[in-house]
């Protein structure tokens, strides 16, 4: 059973997606306000080849991004990788490889760039600038400039568009 909620009014609603195929497209109506909506069906995942491995391995996850879940989206956990992580809305053939599933229409496809970075004693650091974006990026409810380039921590809010996301870094134990 998956449990999904009512984007207008927050109801869950349980449904069996083992009846539907991957890539199907169901359209529900909230029990509560009556609101429709749709959702498709995830296609199953790929297996990993060794290839995919090697490359993980190399490519170590030095922090990720918690989006918060709202009207436009369900919660998300974004990697973030060294070198620079170009956070946006995502859409086919989009610039953002740190991409957030949503349709927050305030959220442009390439919003804010986040650059990870490791230090030589081994601790991360970040640091976060605006893409430019129509409606600009924000750190703990400051707005950047189009030149600022500010270094962020664990725990920091950082707000583009309708969308709050938290920096978390990999020490954190959830």
């Amino acid at each position: 059973m998956k449990r999904i909620r009512c984007p207008k009014c927050d109801e869950s609603i349980l449904f069996d997606e083992t009846q539907y195929e991957p890539g199907r497209v169901l359209v529900f109506e909230c029990p509560e306000c009556h609101k429709q909506f749709k959702i498709r069906i995830p296609q199953p995942k790929p297996a990993a080849t060794t290839e995919d491995e090697d490359d993980t391995e190399q490519t170590p996850v030095l922090g990720k991004l918690v989006v918060l879940e709202n009207a436009f989206h369900f919660k998300q956990e974004i990697p973030l990788y060294p070198g620079e992580n170009v956070v946006g809305r995502l859409v086919k053939g989009s610039n953002a490889n740190a991409a957030i599933k949503t349709v927050d229409p305030s959220m442009d496809t390439t919003h804010c760039i986040i650059t990870a970075k490791l230090l030589p004693n081994g601790t991360p650091r970040f640091t976060l600038r605006d893409a430019p974006s129509n409606t600009g990026t924000f750190l703990q409810n400051e707005i950047l400039g189009d030149r600022d380039r500010v270094i962020i921590n664990d725990g920091d809010i950082i707000t583009i568009g309708a969308t709050t996301m938290i920096l978390r870094t990999n020490d954190d134990e959830d």
